[in-house]
């Protein structure tokens, strides 16, 4: 893959041979990310899982300190007093069955689906459309719980869900590089813990293999394993 400029230049202030601590490779993820708009900053985090096997997923959610960066839009799935209370605590849409046409149609504009415990049965007609984008409630990630008031706080706090992909790594967002360095490093050291305590019983030898941070544009920056949680 072919470059630009921008990135090569960007891709000479890190040695691809060092694992860096946390705050150094922060610090460089921020001095990369100097594409016109607000980068994001991601971690991308191998472990020593198979999530072939049930008793290896990890999986969960967490709130950031300092949220991401970005504005998100909630969507719940809710009946009764719940709609009133989901509105109240600051959801964008709010409703029932009529949002599953709506959603089959193609209507996509939200981030993070909440629904009460029982709106499931009504959800799940959505499993194939809201499965593979990752928006599928789960209870696992607070998604799926009667308080969809907090939930909705939650996500508009910052509350980010972490799991497994087929290749045993995890992406997440831990904010933007405008927030610098120091917030984003309490944001990663927040999300890697959260992960550190989510490992399974079943998982042997080394948890975490590999970390690496990048910003949108930029190269990545390899973390020192062994000093990640």
């Amino acid at each position: 893959m072919k470059h630009g400029k921008k990135y090569t230049d960007n891709a000479k202030l890190i040695d691809r041979t060092t694992l860096y601590e946390v705050s150094e490779a922060l610090d460089l993820a921020v001095k990369t990310g100097k594409a016109k708009f607000d980068e994001t900053v991601e971690v991308h985090v191998r472990l020593g899982v198979d999530s072939r096997h049930a008793d290896q997923q990890v999986r969960g959610a967490v709130v950031l300190p300092h949220g991401t960066g970005k504005k998100v839009r909630v969507l719940v799935f809710a009946k009764g007093d719940k709609q009133q209370a989901a509105t109240d605590a600051g959801a964008d849409f709010v409703g029932a069955e009529e949002l599953v046409a709506k959603i089959q149609g193609g209507w996509m504009d939200f981030d993070v689906v909440i629904a009460s415990p029982d709106m499931m049965g009504v959800v799940g007609r959505l499993g194939k459309v809201l499965g593979p984008r990752g928006l599928m409630p789960n209870p696992k990630a607070g998604t799926v719980t009667p308080d969809v008031a907090k939930a909705v706080t939650d996500a508009k706090a910052g509350k980010i869900e972490y799991r497994l992909d087929k290749t045993n790594i995890i992406h997440c967002p831990i904010g933007k590089v405008s927030f610098g360095t120091e917030k984003l490093q309490e944001n990663f050291d927040t999300l890697l813990g959260a992960i550190v305590k989510a490992k399974p019983a079943a998982a042997k030898g080394q948890y975490i293999r590999s970390c690496v941070v990048a910003s949108t544009m930029g190269p990545g920056v390899k973390i020192n394993p062994a000093k990640v949680g």
